[in-house]
């Protein structure tokens, strides 16, 4: 039994995937811990040499995923090559890591007592990736745990499942032992029911997700009747602050970069630009121009820089934040008509306020809301005035000030004078809040992925007071 995903922008079928069952899981997931114990024991350099392979193999594929991720979320050349780079570092950082799964030896008081802490493979490790940047997030939530020595289950999105089978396709090209690394696709009305069984299943140590804050809550309290530790990167509410002193051409750029690149469904995405009165109206008439010559059309085409969003319920709930705003007295700065159902323009909105939803609704799609701040203080407390802290950004020409201002914001991961849109493979992504909780990347991955243990080596006779 197969589901289809269909082309949001052409109503085409864009491609097909076998429609798992509840029942199957079971199988899946015996399949991955017998395939564990022998890839556990494979020394660092052997792992390291086939996910080195991996990537390879992933780039291999660069006209496959353009059109997988065409077809299926309406993305365009650029953000599908973008992802493919960006994963394919994932998978490089991933093989480097194998060496560096260190312990230590701490001092004991036990006298002639060898007290080691010591990080091993945990078992199977169950990824959940989302569509909106489908090889970088597909990649991220099995590289690392692989290099770490689990094996993994990636269950695939609904919405993007050619484009996660082609990441599975590259791994298994790369030589990984049979059952290490396996895939769960699934038709998108059974996506609870198939969740559910992974995480049930014994075999599965661990969960990580990436996705929406209200199915994350979902996933963690399923997890928490096993006592299965979650790590959760979700939604976003991401503030970009302009300080009277900052770079207004600099920040211009990256606050239209933050918000917009991918249609602005990024969980990273600029969603607020926070803004001192000293120069809020200079902002406003520099960013209004940028982001009036950045056009939307179908990226079959790769003539414009935005192209689809994923469907045309994210253009309906886009369109009620604007409306709500526009309603309570803000104003529209630049926007248009929504075109082909899914071709909807970059809509900025001045003078949001903290009373509107489009100051608190993660809107992921192609609008932001500009907020107005007395003073640097003002900015830092709307900028907090959130449940989400993923990613933030401040802009000023003392970096000082800025580092002081980044200092105070609550969010897992601040940029001074850069957009809140950047990722890199070696470092710890992740956020706090209602944004979710663990970090991904780098080293702060194997903390993650492996299982700290305290093992004690007695050199001396023991003396006990029984």
């Amino acid at each position: 039994m197969f589901f289809e995903r269909i082309n949001p922008l052409t109503g085409d079928i864009a491609s097909s995937a076998e429609a798992m069952q509840a029942s199957d899981i079971p199988a899946i997931a015996a399949k991955a811990a017998r395939a564990f114990p022998a890839w556990a024991a494979m020394g660092p350099n052997a792992r390291r040499a086939v996910l080195m392979k991996a990537a390879t193999a992933l780039e291999s594929r660069a006209d496959a995923f353009v059109e997988a991720m065409m077809g299926e979320i309406g993305a365009t050349k650029g953000w599908a090559l973008f992802n493919l780079g960006l994963a394919a570092s994932m998978v490089r950082e991933a093989a480097a890591l194998t060496t560096q799964i260190s312990g230590e030896v701490i001092p004991s008081d036990k006298p002639g007592c060898v007290a080691m802490a010591l990080r091993e493979p945990v078992g199977v490790m169950l990824g959940i990736a989302p569509w909106n940047a489908p090889i970088i997030l597909g990649v991220r939530a099995i590289a690392v745990p692989l290099a770490c020595g689990n094996a993994v289950i990636l269950k695939a999105s609904e919405q993007c499942p050619r484009t996660h089978a082609l990441i599975i396709e590259a791994f298994a090209e790369a030589g990984f032992p049979e059952g290490v690394v396996n895939v769960v696709t699934n038709a998108p009305a059974d996506a609870a029911d198939v969740v559910g069984a992974l995480i049930d299943a014994p075999e599965v140590k661990r969960i990580n997700f990436t996705g929406s804050t209200a199915v994350g809550r979902i996933i963690a309290t399923r997890a928490a009747q096993h006592l299965k530790p979650c790590l959760l990167e979700l939604g976003g509410k991401a503030p970009l602050i302009v300080l009277d002193d900052a770079d207004l051409d600099e920040a211009v750029k990256a606050a239209a970069f933050g918000a917009f690149m991918n249609q602005g469904q990024i969980c990273m995405s600029t969603e607020r630009i926070i803004v001192v009165d000293a120069v809020a109206d200079e902002f406003a008439a520099k960013f209004k121009a940028k982001v009036g010559s950045m056009a939307v059309g179908d990226p079959r085409e790769g003539t414009t820089p935005l192209g689809a969003v994923v469907d045309a319920k994210t253009v309906a709930h886009c369109q009620s934040l604007v409306a709500d705003a526009l309603s309570k007295g803000a104003e529209l700065l630049t926007g248009g008509e929504t075109t082909q159902n899914v071709l909807m323009p970059a809509h900025v909105v001045d003078g949001v306020t903290q009373d509107m939803k489009l100051f608190r609704d993660e809107s992921f799609g192609p609008v932001v809301g500009v907020i107005h701040a007395r003073d640097e203080a003002h900015a830092i407390e709307l900028a907090n005035d959130t449940e989400y802290g993923l990613s933030a950004a401040v802009f000023t020409r003392d970096t000082a000030r800025g580092l002081r201002v980044a200092r105070q914001i609550k969010s897992g991961i601040c940029h001074v004078n850069g957009p809140t849109v950047h990722d890199e493979a070696q470092m710890p992504f992740g956020g706090v809040g209602a944004s979710g909780y663990g970090r991904f990347g780098g080293k702060a991955g194997i903390d993650s992925f492996t299982e700290l243990r305290w093992i004690t080596m007695e050199t001396q006779p023991g003396h006990f007071p029984i």
